[in-house]
C-alpha cells in the first residue's frame, strides 16, 4: 500500500531539484519521476509548481537551461545545475537537515 502524497513547502521544492539536477541534467517531467520514484510516491510535485520552480532556479541562475530532444525523440528544455546552484545546494541542505533534526527533537519521547 502506497503512503498519500505530502503537500511540499517552495523550499523544499527548490531544493529537492537542485539535488536532483545534481545528479545529472533533465527535463521537467524527468526531475519530477525522479522524486516521486526515489521517495517511493510520497513527494510528488505538481506540473505547475514544477515549473514555476524552475523558472524561478533559473531567474536566480541557480540552474541554466538548453533544448534537446527527450528519450522519446521530442523537444525538451533542459536543466543542469550551475555553480551557484551547486553552493546553494550544499546551504540550503544544510539548513533543511538543522529544520529536519530540530522538528524530530521535538517529537522524540522525553
Amino acid at each position: 500500500m502506497t503512503k498519500p502524497p505530502i503537500d511540499l513547502l517552495q523550499g523544499t521544492v527548490d531544493v529537492l531539484i537542485l539535488r536532483t539536477l545534481a545528479w545529472e541534467p533533465m527535463h521537467g517531467y524527468a526531475v519530477s519521476r525522479f522524486i516521486r520514484q526515489r521517495t517511493d510516491g510520497v513527494l510528488t510535485i505538481e506540473s505547475g509548481a514544477l515549473y514555476q520552480a524552475l523558472h524561478r532556479l533559473e531567474r536566480k541562475k541557480w540552474i541554466r537551461a538548453e533544448w534537446g530532444l527527450s528519450e522519446n525523440n521530442r523537444r525538451a528544455k533542459y536543466y543542469a545545475l550551475t555553480t551557484e546552484g551547486r553552493k546553494q545546494l550544499r546551504a540550503e541542505a544544510a539548513t533543511l537537515r538543522t529544520y529536519v533534526d530540530a522538528v524530530f527533537k521535538v517529537l522524540e519521547p522525553v
